[in-house]
């Protein structure tokens, strides 16, 4: 994440993070302004917004115009006062601010979002392998029940699919 010249020294309190991240228009914004290596022009920014919340491209002019009135009055001098972006009201020019990089631990991308995943896939993997190899009489496990092992593996993974929803709830943003 890079940040505007300006440096700030205040660090954002998680209430305000999660104040900030809350909303749908300011995470695209600020997803927006990291994924892009140069400064973004309120107008691109409220083009891209409303095409995705309109789900069309190009997006109607009402939703575009809507979307540019509260970045414009809403949005971005929040961002701004918090130092998450630097915005320029004149130029209408948007750019990361310095403490922007304090929010990229919750703009992480989708993939690292779910820890258990990987945990999950393992599991189904050790069960099925499990029962397979039961069922090709391999000596030990020949005479363990499969609807044995199929159970502990469902709990199991039912197990971890339950601490990651937990997780991703006592989380959400």
């Amino acid at each position: 994440m890079r940040a505007s010249d300006s440096h700030h020294d205040e660090t954002l309190d998680d209430a305000v993070i999660h104040d900030v991240l809350r909303n749908e228009r300011r995470r695209l914004v600020l997803e927006r302004l990291r994924d892009s290596d140069d400064d973004q022009a309120v107008g691109d920014l409220a083009e891209h917004i409303a095409e995705v919340e309109s789900g069309e491209s190009p997006a109607p002019r009402n939703v575009r115009q809507s979307v540019y009135i509260s970045l414009h009055q809403t949005h971005l001098p929040k961002l701004d006062t918090l130092h998450i972006v630097a915005y320029d009201s004149t130029a209408k020019m948007v750019s990361l601010g310095s403490n922007a990089v304090e929010l990229e631990p919750y703009l992480v991308d989708a993939p690292t979002r779910r820890p258990f995943a990987m945990l999950t896939f393992t599991t189904c993997l050790a069960g099925l392998s499990l029962v397979l190899a039961g069922w090709m009489g391999i000596p030990i496990l020949a005479r363990v029940d499969p609807r044995l092992v199929a159970i502990v593996t469902l709990l199991a993974v039912a197990l971890v699919s339950g601490l990651e929803l937990g997780l991703l709830t006592r989380n959400r943003i």
